[in-house]
């Protein structure tokens, strides 16, 4: 997973409320085995609309996606932050989210903004001409108008996110407290470690191994 600090550039001013997972990538795209090429399937529906914004050349490869209120409801399918991140996008600010989508998107490098509608509305409105500025170290979104607006994250999430820590790199940043553990666990508890441990060890009275 890349690190994620700063996040600039135009944003999709989509603003669409209780958008679910099925609209961000529809469940026949779901029998794919890799993640990449997604990002083709990513709002299929909608963009089968003339004049739609994902096909807007002013917002090709937008970084950030501008949505409404409960965005990511529905099914639990992780597929939906997978087709965002090949989209190319690293960042959605909305009122509100699914908290199963929130969490997957926490874990595919993505930044769930939460912001009160009142500046979802403005950040809607400069989005059409300029572009858009998300902050993990300050936890602000600006605009070149100087608006300012502060976010909450959790500073667990906020710091996987920075440092580019999904559940296989946390795991990895502990390999030598791992390593530690059971090489501990051969010396002083070898019954716990299976018969490769025991293989090597004499059985009591009758001086086999």
């Amino acid at each position: 997973m890349n690190p994620v600090t700063t996040v600039t550039g135009t944003a999709y001013p989509w603003g669409a409320k209780n958008v679910d997972t099925d609209v961000i990538i529809p469940a026949h795209w779901l029998k794919t085995v890799t993640r990449e090429g997604l990002g083709r399937g990513a709002f299929e529906t909608v963009r089968a609309q003339p004049g739609n914004l994902f096909d807007d050349e002013r917002f090709a490869g937008s970084p950030i996606l501008i949505a409404g209120d409960n965005f990511g409801c529905g099914s639990s399918r992780e597929h939906a932050a997978w087709a965002l991140g090949d989209m190319g996008i690293t960042a959605v600010i909305a009122p509100s989210f699914s908290d199963i989508f929130s969490g997957n998107a926490f874990k595919n490098g993505i930044v769930p903004v939460v912001l009160p509608q009142e500046a979802v509305d403005r950040l809607l409105e400069v989005a059409r001409t300029d572009p858009i500025t998300v902050d993990l170290e300050t936890m602000t979104v600006t605009t070149p108008f100087q608006d300012r607006f502060e976010f909450a994250l959790d500073p667990f999430r906020r710091q996987c996110l920075m440092e580019g820590l999904d559940e296989v790199g946390l795991t990895l940043a502990r390999d030598t407290a791992i390593s530690n553990y059971e090489a501990g666990v051969m010396q002083h508890r070898p019954w716990m470690a299976g018969e490769r441990a025991n293989a090597g060890i004499a059985v009591e009275g009758t001086g086999r191994t």
